[in-house]
């Protein structure tokens, strides 16, 4: 391995062709911050672009693993490639990050662990947009500290889309896709399975992920349409407890979803959308002890309905709407005992006995105003739930271009989650939910400089959150149970550094690089929570530095390098050495090197390099060096 890692060393220092350069600058990309899209240079928050070349060229197998390399995006992941994980965004929990699939909302009301279980391939992802900081006026309960939203486009190509790889610890990916498109109606499904022995005794994993994306122009219509199918199973190596280390895991995810824009001097925007997402969670995956009475089994649906309706005029763009959400949970955990329990579909004896539901409600209102120097956005969610009243969410963002490629802003923004039903109701071995618990809510201000120009990207941002009713997992120092609470109030701080140079600048110089992306973000959270303890919100990343290279050595072969350094406060009770440990911070390095030739690409692609020992959470082992390489193919056809 020591032989390899000196080639591709030797390699990068090899300068010769220059590789093909993006054809769109992310300047140009329209993104999704506020009701009223804006350019990305345009807009007044801190906004990250992960583009389509991006995600090609990283030495990653998922969304997830892409994101370990995102400015401030916090990837907790037990196991590996996806198989579960809890994203934060600027020290927030995994509950208060907002996830969507081309606008949709796609968080889970049972719990945050499973935002991630998304039914969509890297291949089928346009780009991702990062919006740090609260998004709750925008996009709705739960945006609290930031959201995700990942772009697909249908193809207006006829192609067929072969990808194979393999690797070690038994790794193995195929997927397929199939295009049919014009100008007016285009077509496309992605068939994908991937799976792995595991690096250690019960990770193993498979997953299956179907996607079918559809898009009709009638003139000055569009109609889009997508369904998506993951079937996902895993051994969950001391997942949620190191006691019983032989957990095993199963989820089922289905989504649909339907969007109607009409365009002309009044904008309409309608969608509507279904998730199901079903979960049975085996504390023994074999041999089970005694006394263990059972699997536990949850089903949660969600469904949604949004009307927008924006127009231009003299005094700027002007945005609103409303949106209605159902949320419902058949459970044998959480929730309210029922009269008669519900058989779960296509398991043995086993039932649903507890359920619950609750309605949202969201009316909302959007300004945005341009001159010459100024941009200001002002705008106000008026939100009724079921369960938790109404709750009133307001915010504004300002921006002043000091230069022609340099603007200041900033922003206050007011945010709020909604608590998860296992907040609500689960209860444990060593672990009490709260069916009183109240939403948190917080006020964040920020304010930074932003340089754009043909060739650099680059920002500079502050940033303050001041939370109450933060819900946390709480005990006091005699007592072994974890209650929810609302006791914890929680002031966050933070800087963030970024700056991405494009293939311009460095072709300019006559220097064979495609991209070069840079971030540094610091974090720091003081809590007030009385004699309580904290089990997670005082568990997050306090520095966070990452960088990415991508740059040709020969012709039609790049490499990419990738490596991130972070360092996380907090502890967690070591199970073998029976003692309270803090985290030690780490730095990966991975690196992937592509060979592209007509319509195929090799690759081989080698994570965490030097072998580096590391935890994302307490007690649950990551993988160490891993090896994979694979092969794609994109074939044109006609009809």
């Amino acid at each position: 391995m020591k032989r390899f890692s000196l080639l591709l060393l030797t390699l990068c220092l090899f300068q010769s062709t220059y590789a093909q350069t993006d054809t769109l600058w992310i300047s140009g990309i329209e993104v999704t911050a506020k009701r009223t899209p804006a350019l990305y240079s345009e807009a007044s928050r801190v906004v990250s672009v992960i583009t389509k070349a991006e995600i090609k060229r990283a030495p990653v197998q998922s969304f997830a693993d892409l994101l370990e390399y995102t400015m401030n995006v916090d990837v907790r992941q037990r196991g590996y490639n996806g198989v579960q994980a809890d994203i934060s965004i600027r020290g927030g929990s995994f509950d208060q990050t907002m996830i969507l699939i081309n606008g949709i909302p796609f968080n889970d009301p049972q719990t945050g662990h499973h935002n991630a279980d998304l039914p969509i391939d890297l291949e089928s992802i346009e780009r991702i947009e990062i919006l740090e900081g609260p998004a709750s006026r925008t996009f709705g309960p739960n945006a609290f500290s930031g959201a995700i939203n990942i772009i697909t486009i249908p193809s207006k190509l006829n192609e067929l889309k072969i990808a194979l790889s393999a690797g070690e610890n038994k790794f193995y990916s195929t997927a397929a896709s199939v295009n049919t498109g014009n100008e007016t109606f285009s077509n496309g499904l992605t068939f994908s399975k991937k799976g792995s022995g595991g690096y250690i005794e019960n990770t193993d994993y498979q997953t299956l992920n179907l996607f079918y994306l559809s898009q009709l122009m009638l003139k000055s219509n569009k109609l889009t349409f997508q369904a998506a199918y993951q079937d996902k199973s895993f051994g969950a190596n001391s997942f949620y407890t190191p006691v019983y280390p032989n957990q095993f895991e199963q989820t089922k995810t289905r989504f649909i979803s339907a969007n109607w824009q009409s365009n002309g001097l009044v904008k309409s925007d309608l969608s509507f959308y279904w998730k199901q997402h079903n979960d049975r969670f085996e504390l023994f995956r074999d041999n089970p002890a005694s006394w263990y009475s059972g699997h536990n089994y949850h089903q949660t649906q969600v469904y949604g309905l949004e009307e927008t309706i924006n127009f231009t005029s003299g005094l700027g763009k002007t945005a609103f709407g409303a949106s209605y959400r159902r949320e419902q949970i058949l459970s044998n955990v959480l929730g309210i005992q029922m009269d008669s329990p519900i058989a779960v579909r296509g398991e043995k004896d086993a039932f649903y006995k507890k359920k619950d539901h609750r309605d949202n409600l969201s009316f909302f209102i959007e300004h945005s105003y341009y001159t010459t120097k100024w941009s200001f956005s002002g705008g106000l969610l008026a939100n009724y739930n079921s369960a938790f009243d109404w709750h009133w969410i307001p915010g504004i963002d300002l921006s002043y271009q000091l230069s022609n490629n340099l603007r200041l802003f900033g922003s206050v923004n007011k945010s709020f989650r909604l608590p998860t039903f296992t907040d609500l109701y689960y209860v444990g071995p060593t672990n009490i939910g709260n069916s009183e618990l109240k939403p948190e809510e917080a006020i964040a201000y920020e304010a930074g400089l932003k340089f754009i120009n043909h060739e650099v990207a680059a920002e500079l941002a502050i940033f303050k959150r001041d939370g109450e009713n933060i819900i946390d997992w709480v005990r006091v120092a005699d007592s072994l149970k974890w209650e929810s609470k609302n006791i914890t109030e929680l002031s966050t701080t933070g800087i963030e550094v970024s700056v991405l140079l494009n293939a311009k600048f460095f072709h300019d110089r006559n220097l064979p690089i495609n991209q070069l992306r840079l971030s540094y973000s610091y974090t720091d959270i003081s809590k007030q929570s009385g004699e309580y303890l904290s089990k997670y919100a005082l568990d997050y990343l306090k520095h966070k530095l990452a960088f990415s290279l991508s740059h040709s050595i020969l012709k039609n072969i790049n490499i990419n390098w990738q490596a991130t350094y972070q360092d996380r406060a907090g502890s967690y009770f070591h199970f073998k050495n029976n003692e309270e440990t803090t985290y030690a911070p780490f730095v990966l390095f991975d690196s992937k090197i592509n060979w592209e030739i007509e319509n195929w690409n090799v690759y081989l692609e080698v994570v965490n390099i030097f072998n580096i020992d590391y935890f994302d959470i307490g007690n649950v082992i990551m993988p160490g060096r891993w090896i994979r390489f694979g092969l794609s193919t994109n074939l044109k056809f006609k009809k």
